[in-house]
């Protein structure tokens, strides 16, 4: 692969870096642990994100002094619905979906890129903020908002925790991250304290609004048995998608995130046998889960369906995992497709050789779940 930009976005004269809600120490550690292997034409943006670094920790300490007991006091319910799936497998749009419940809440946008403060500081930051984000993902055209909702995953990044996405500022490093995808290997105390700051994160978000949370991240896939020693009765949402499909926009999904969010000019180089390897990785630990989960805990969607009917798919997901009247929420998803049904997709594709070795890699997932190689 070059380095030259990736299709499929258009590119935009200002991106949003995700980096830019981390504390100054949380950044300057980051990139000491990646030796500070920066390319010079991204030094600015290593400049930026650390001075808004300082910001960050002052807001912090105003959301801590403000909320930080209330935060401490807020309950969680122990059976959020938990949304997994390999990246590009339809989680976003079931995430979007579920989310219009009002019963529900949800991590958004800002919360995941403020999680220190955003109790503290939304009000202030979001609209001046909003004014310079872009409307539509830049990877995939979707609809993008500060409201809407988030993966979670960025909260921890920017709360200054371990995460595999990480490997996206240094792409061309060895990854330093890769235990967390599914915590073989990290010790006891450290997976506590990674679990404390997402539990705090939680705790804001109910604090912020109540309900039940719905969660998505495709990390999480690899994490469920460590969620579920919190969250036991959780709700699993799995999302499954064409192989041949979810690869081809994978890779080009981390193409442009490499591209837009690094702080070196990538090469992409093993990019596929990277995203082969992750995906071996996170389905050993996702059927181990699986296979203790007593039946109706876990409901499996492929997106297809959700895209060629998403109101009967999201109702089957209300009658197995037995999330309250699907007629409460059905009149929101129904407004809610109206436009969103008129979304074009970025279309990709791989060659004779990468097609190959999906099929050999993932042959499994192709007979578990019913696609033809």
């Amino acid at each position: 692969m070059t380095s030259a930009p990736p299709t499929g976005a258009p590119d935009r004269p200002w991106i949003p870096r995700f980096w830019y809600g981390m504390g100054c120490g949380a950044w300057l550690r980051v990139l000491a642990r990646y030796h500070w292997a920066i390319t010079p034409a991204r030094v600015p943006m290593a400049l930026g994100i650390a001075s808004a670094g300082v910001f960050n920790a002052a807001m912090a300490a105003v959301q801590h002094a403000r909320y930080g007991r209330r935060i401490a006091a807020t309950p969680l319910r122990d059976d959020p619905v938990i949304i997994v799936g390999h990246w590009r497998s339809g989680t976003t749009l079931m995430h979007e979906l579920l989310a219009l419940d009002v019963r529900h809440t949800f991590p958004h946008t800002y919360a995941c890129f403020a999680p220190t403060h955003f109790l503290a500081s939304e009000r202030i930051v979001a609209p001046w903020l909003r004014r310079l984000l872009p409307d539509r993902r830049p990877m995939d055209n979707m609809p993008a908002g500060l409201p809407r909702p988030q993966e979670d995953e960025f909260a921890l990044c920017n709360m200054g925790m371990p995460s595999p996405y990480l490997t996206m500022l240094f792409p061309n490093q060895p990854p330093r991250y890769d235990d967390y995808l599914d915590f073989v290997g990290v010790a006891e105390a450290p997976r506590k304290a990674w679990l404390e700051q997402l539990l705090h994160f939680y705790r804001g978000v109910c604090l912020a609004r109540p309900g039940r949370l719905v969660l998505k991240s495709p990390l999480h896939t690899a994490r469920l048995q460590l969620l579920l020693r919190v969250f036991p009765k959780a709700r699993i949402v799995h999302m499954v998608r064409q192989p041949h499909e979810m690869c081809a926009s994978t890779l080009a999904l981390w193409r442009r995130l490499y591209h837009d969010q690094a702080l070196q000019q990538p090469d992409y180089k093993g990019l596929l046998a990277a995203v082969l390897q992750t995906h071996g990785r996170m389905y050993r630990a996702f059927n181990a889960a699986t296979a203790m989960m007593p039946p109706g805990q876990c409901c499996d969607v492929r997106y297809e369906e959700l895209r060629r009917d998403p109101l009967r798919a999201v109702q089957r997901v209300y009658d197995v995992l037995e999330l309250g009247a699907f007629d409460k929420v059905q009149p929101a998803l129904e407004r809610y497709w109206q436009t969103a049904q008129h979304h074009q997709r970025n279309a990709f594709a791989l060659d004779a050789a990468a097609r190959a070795q999906v099929d050999h890699a993932w042959a499994w997932y192709f007979e578990k779940y019913g696609y033809a190689t």
